[in-house]
């Protein structure tokens, strides 16, 4: 099959498989996704008329165009496998190996070899060299007490007496501190139609409005919370304060049978 015919049949191919068609034709057919995208706009109509008219109806020889990168200097590939071998990961007995370097690193550590290569090229030929990206997982625990499971039992008991009196189970916990000012913070807001809110370009720490650190109440028994804003330190005076203010203004309210 031509080119430009392989082109248009699996643009159409990946138009009736919907959604992720592109991605799946292309790990069926071994396609690139440039190519995929240059036979939907030729199948759409979506083609520019400057390149339909250079086209014509030429069709090129099997194994003509722009050789790979891997092709024209097959020691790229090898000074890429010296940066990952380092790092590598795997089970000896699984042909699948894994590595903790970003692309953006290792194409920057192949320029400084004077080898150009991008970051989207490092990943394609990393994963033809059966390498995948893969961060470490948190499963390793340390020695468990032996009474570990008598402590929970023994929280629980006195949870469920609290709960039987009446009395407040409550979780405190300080929340992330954010900087006070006109500064950039995450989210977004409705406001009036018209420009947007002019911030400071650095967010850095100012010295007279400081920074707020919120600390939370949580009643476990009521799925209420309340939240107190400092501006000073996050210290245990700070959190006696909180929950202290969460008795006078909820907690006593809730559970009038408690002892303050």
């Amino acid at each position: 099959m031509p080119e430009r015919a392989r082109r248009r049949w699996a643009a159409v191919a990946a138009q009736a498989l919907g959604w992720g068609g592109v991605t799946r034709v292309a790990e069926a057919t071994g396609l690139s996704r440039a190519t995929m995208q240059a036979g939907m706009a030729a199948w759409q109509g979506k083609q520019p008329a400057a390149k339909r008219a250079r086209g014509g109806g030429r069709v090129r020889r099997p194994g003509a165009g722009r050789k790979r990168l891997e092709d024209q200097a097959p020691g790229w590939v090898r000074d890429l496998e010296a940066l990952v071998e380092p790092a590598t990961r795997g089970a000896p007995q699984s042909p699948r190996r894994w590595t903790c370097k970003s692309t953006q690193k290792l194409a920057d550590a192949l320029k400084e070899t004077g080898e150009k290569m991008s970051a989207r090229k490092v990943a394609a030929l990393l994963t033809g060299l059966d390498y995948r990206v893969q961060a470490n997982r948190q499963v390793r625990e340390g020695t468990q007490p032996p009474d570990r499971h008598a402590q929970c039992e023994d929280i629980n008991a006195h949870v469920k007496a609290f709960q039987a009196r009446q009395h407040p189970i409550i979780a405190v916990e300080t929340k992330q501190k954010a900087f006070v000012g006109d500064l950039k913070h995450r989210g977004r807001e409705w406001p009036p139609k018209g420009p947007p809110e002019k911030v400071r370009v650095d967010d850095f720490l100012d010295q007279d409005l400081g920074q707020a650190i919120p600390s939370g109440v949580y009643d476990v028994t009521h799925p209420e919370g309340w939240v107190s804003g400092g501006v000073d330190h996050d210290t245990a005076e700070f959190a006696v304060a909180s929950i202290q203010r969460w008795w006078y203004h909820m907690g006593r309210v809730v559970y009038p049978k408690a002892e303050a």
